[in-house]
C-alpha cells in the first residue's frame, strides 16, 4: 500500500455522509451514533484521503451479526484487529477509501480519544497544520512503507492525543 498524503479536500465531507447513511442502514437499531474521525474530519488537514468512521453501538457483541452485509458494502471483517473492544471494517483493499472503527458506547476511553483527537485538531488550526506538514513530510520520505510513516508519527501522535484529552475535559464542545 503507497502512502499518499493529500491537501484537505471538503469532498471528504460529502464520502462521509454517504457511506455513513449505509453504515447508519446496517447496524439500524444498535447504532446509537457515527462520527466522522480521523484526518479526512478535520477541515484543512492534509491526509490521507481514506474516511474514518466511528459507530457507536448499544452492544458491541451483537456486531459480528452484521459482517455479511457489511461485506456486501464492500468491506473486509477485520474483527478486534489487535485492539479489545472494538469491531473494525476496511474498504477498498490496497487502496483503501473507508475505516469503520465500531465501539460500545460504554468504551469511553476509546470512544473519548477519538473525538478528542478530531475535535482538538478543529479547535487549534495551528497543530493540525503541524500535523498535515509532519505527515506530507513523511510520506514523501517513506512513500511504499506505511510502517515507517506510522512509527514516524508515533511520537507526536502520543503527545497530541494526551494534549487533546486534557484539552476535551475541560472544552465547551
Amino acid at each position: 500500500m503507497y502512502v499518499i498524503v493529500k491537501p484537505y479536500d471538503a469532498d471528504w465531507a460529502r464520502r462521509y455522509e454517504e457511506e455513513s447513511a449505509r453504515i447508519r442502514a446496517i447496524f439500524a437499531d444498535e447504532l446509537i451514533d457515527i462520527h466522522h474521525i480521523g484526518s479526512t474530519s478535520v477541515p484543512g488537514l492534509s491526509a490521507k484521503p481514506i474516511i474514518d468512521m466511528m459507530p457507536v453501538v448499544r452492544d458491541i457483541s451483537r456486531i459480528d451479526a452484521y459482517d455479511a452485509e457489511m461485506t456486501a458494502l464492500g468491506y473486509e471483517c477485520m474483527g478486534e484487529f489487535g485492539m479489545r473492544g472494538r469491531r473494525y471494517y476496511r474498504k477498498g483493499g490496497d487502496h483503501r477509501t473507508h475505516q469503520v472503527h465500531v465501539f460500545q458506547a460504554d468504551n469511553l476511553e476509546d470512544t473519548s480519544r477519538h473525538l478528542a483527537v478530531r475535535d482538538y485538531l478543529r479547535s487549534h488550526p495551528k497543530d493540525a497544520q503541524q500535523y498535515g506538514k509532519l505527515k506530507t513530510s513523511l510520506a514523501d520520505q517513506f512513500p511504499t512503507s506505511i510502517e515507517t510513516y506510522s512509527d514516524g508519527k508515533d511520537a507526536f501522535v502520543k503527545e497530541l492525543e494526551h494534549k487533546a484529552l486534557d484539552w476535551y475535559k475541560t472544552a465547551e464542545l
